[in-house]
């Protein structure tokens, strides 16, 4: 006897928020939620505004101090789920959309020092085009920084022996790495200040960089075997695995990251040229071409998997609400794929590393390669000419006066 399903046009929510009910569905269904999420959804609708009416209440009364009362009352109640802020957020931002809620007053002024921060944010994420967990590290960084260094904010008395005696003190606490990392955001806080007109003199040289032990690795990617294994694991019967295995594929064969791969738009496939548009690091944007396989993986999942919304992202979240891919979800899907295939757990950009294996082995110049990867650095793909031994050995000098040892 299969399960009894309430009827999503037949489910009351009394006033105030009567009238708001159908936007709410609405927005859910546009999401990708299922039906029965729906109804939750709404049935915690219709409960908010039973306890508003029975507060004498209206929604414009929702203010953040009374959503919080209204969640220790469910708690209280001993209600399970729906009790926590994120737990409201499609029906609070629909009621937002439509202008509802009040717009409340920040409960004090920002500070000299959050002022700044905000600017070198947008200075950060507009100019420099970084990645939002990198700008949000740096963020974190500066404002280390400035509460030694900084006067709320005020960067006029700041000397380049200041700078250098932050680098020294942060040298002594952290590893090397760690004060590499803290001198890119320190030199980049003071880039920002000299062009925004905060310091008179760019003191950006003044945090030199401090050497640490690079570590000599051998670049290495996946056998054929191993990603042919995974591209198997696949189940392209299934609309997961059609994703899935378009997104494999398109790893494999372009060398993209993860990032690059999540931010990929139905509108940067030039499907008449054969090329893809990707949006790369530091806002660089490049042209690829579309190998034959990896265009019919994308366009098999387009057409037969993909779900039906207005999001422009190629590759979609497979559960709701649906939004475009995140990073760590790109390399997520090749994590379990290694699990399905029995390989040992890896991420996204070991496939990045095979594709330049391959492309070193066949014989392609390093530029070129480079050019594929889009490095900033030649020496970023230099590191990839150990990997052909043989060729190694051709460039080898002979030791001096024929002597081995």
């Amino acid at each position: 006897m299969g399960k009894s399903k309430i009827k999503i046009d037949v489910l009351r929510v009394p006033p105030p928020l009567a009238l708001y009910a159908c936007e709410v569905e609405s927005s859910l269904a546009e999401r990708g939620y299922l039906p029965s999420t729906r109804v939750a959804h709404l049935q915690v609708m219709a409960d908010l505004s039973g306890w508003l009416d029975a507060q004498r209440l209206n929604v414009q009364d929702l203010t953040g101090e009374r959503i919080e009362t209204y969640l220790e009352h469910r708690r209280g109640c001993g209600c399970k789920g729906f009790c926590s802020r994120r737990s409201l957020t499609p029906i609070l931002g629909t009621l937002a959309r439509l202008g509802l809620l009040p717009v409340e007053e920040p409960v004090a002024p920002p500070s000299g020092t959050d002022v700044l921060l905000g600017g070198f944010a947008r200075y950060l994420r507009e100019e420099r085009g970084l990645a939002s967990s990198t700008a949000k590290a740096y963020l974190a960084l500066a404002r280390r920084f400035l509460a030694d260094y900084g006067d709320d904010g005020d960067l006029r008395g700041l000397t380049s022996a200041d700078v250098s005696a932050a680098v020294r003190g942060e040298s002594v606490a952290v590893s090397a790495g760690s004060v590499q990392y803290f001198g890119a955001a320190l030199r980049a806080l003071l880039r920002y200040g000299h062009v925004a007109g905060l310091i008179e003199a760019d003191l950006s040289a003044a945090a030199l960089p401090v050497a640490g032990h690079r570590h000599s690795w051998l670049p290495k990617g996946i056998s054929a075997a191993d990603a042919a294994a995974l591209l198997r694991s696949c189940d392209r019967r299934t609309a997961l695995g059609r994703r899935d295995y378009a997104v494999i594929l398109t790893l494999l064969r372009l060398g993209l990251r993860s990032c690059e791969v999540a931010t990929l738009r139905l509108e940067d496939m030039d499907w008449r040229a054969g090329q893809m548009l990707v949006h790369g690091k530091g806002r660089r944007v490049a042209r690829l071409p579309i190998p034959a396989d990896v265009g019919d993986a994308i366009a098999a999942y387009l057409h037969r998997a993909r779900p039906e919304t207005t999001r422009r992202e190629v590759f979609l979240t497979a559960l709701a609400p649906r939004t475009g891919l995140a990073p760590v979800s790109v390399s997520y899907i090749v994590r379990r794929a290694c699990v399905r295939a029995g390989l040992a757990p890896f991420g996204a950009h070991l496939l990045r590393h095979t594709l330049a294996c391959e492309m070193v082995r066949a014989g392609v110049p390093l530029i070129e390669i480079g050019q594929v990867l889009r490095h900033d650095a030649l020496s970023s793909t230099a590191r990839y000419a150990r990997v052909d031994v043989d060729q190694l050995r051709s460039v080898a000098q002979p030791w001096p006066d024929g002597a081995g040892r």
